[in-house]
C-alpha cells in the first residue's frame, strides 16, 4: 500500500518508526492535508501522524466520525474562508455548508466555526 504522511516532521517521524509492515510504501510526507491533496503523489492512503493523546481524554472522543465532505469542509474554514468561498470551490451552495459546518460542530461538540476547528487539529483530524 502506497500511503502519504502528514502532520509535524516529529509526528510524521515518530509514525515512520511505528510502520514496521513491509507492505507499506511512504510515498510522501506533507505537512498539511491540503499540501498533500495539491501533490500529484499516485497513493492509496493518507495518514494523519499528528494525533494528539491525553490521559484524561479516551480515544474514542467523538461518536459519529467526520465524513469525507465535512473534512473538506474544515480544512478549507482553517483556511479562513467564508462559507460562500467553500461553496465556490466545493460546488455547493452555501447553505449546503452551513449545513455541513452545523453537523461538524455538533459531531465535535463545538460552540462554534472557531472552536470546530481548535477541537479538530487538537486531535489530529487536520493539520493548520
Amino acid at each position: 500500500m502506497r500511503v502519504i504522511l502528514v502532520g509535524r516532521p516529529g509526528e510524521r517521524s515518530r509514525l515512520r518508526l511505528e510502520l514496521h509492515d513491509p507492505a507499506i510504501e511512504i510515498v510522501g510526507e506533507f505537512d498539511t492535508l491540503a499540501k498533500a491533496r495539491a501533490s500529484a503523489i499516485d497513493a492509496d492512503a493518507m495518514l494523519l501522524a499528528n494525533r494528539v493523546d491525553s490521559p484524561d481524554e479516551p480515544d474514542e472522543w467523538i461518536d459519529q466520525p467526520l465524513t469525507p465532505r465535512e473534512i473538506e469542509v474544515l480544512e478549507l474554514l482553517a483556511e479562513g474562508l467564508p462559507n460562500k468561498a467553500i461553496a465556490a470551490r466545493l460546488g455547493i451552495s452555501d447553505q449546503t455548508v452551513k449545513f455541513h459546518v452545523a453537523s461538524i460542530a455538533g459531531k465535535l461538540g463545538a460552540s462554534n466555526r472557531t472552536d470546530a476547528l481548535r477541537l479538530a487539529v487538537r486531535h489530529g483530524l487536520i493539520t493548520i
